[in-house]
């Protein structure tokens, strides 16, 4: 079973975390089921940016992203060249590690 690790994230995931993943599942639905909660303002339907994660490692495990990705991660704040959309990137049978950003471009949080 592949294991997705988020590195630490001030106030998400302060002490990181290695979760168990299920090839096919987003890495954004792997987060959400373990109570890291990611935004997902368009509810994983590939039309924002708050899913933005980096892949830190195991980037080329994961299926080419298609252009309507491509062009949400375009307007992503702090886009890296192995961002991804949590909603698009599908855990395979590699390790992943992610890390989330400090900011999205949500200037308000669906949580408040």
């Amino acid at each position: 079973m592949p294991k997705v690790v988020f590195l630490p994230h001030p106030e998400l995931c302060p002490d990181g975390a290695a979760l168990d993943a299920e090839s096919g599942e987003s890495v954004l639905d792997v987060a959400l089921r373990n109570g890291i909660f990611i935004e997902h303002a368009c509810e994983k339907s590939c039309a924002c940016t708050t899913c933005h994660v980096i892949v830190r490692e195991g980037f080329d495990s994961l299926e080419e992203s298609c252009e309507l990705e491509d062009d949400m991660l375009d307007k992503a704040w702090g886009l890296e060249p192995d961002s991804r959309l949590g909603c698009q990137a599908l855990v395979t049978d590699e390790d992943l590690v992610i890390e989330i950003p400090k900011y999205t471009i949500n200037m308000v949080s669906e949580g408040n």
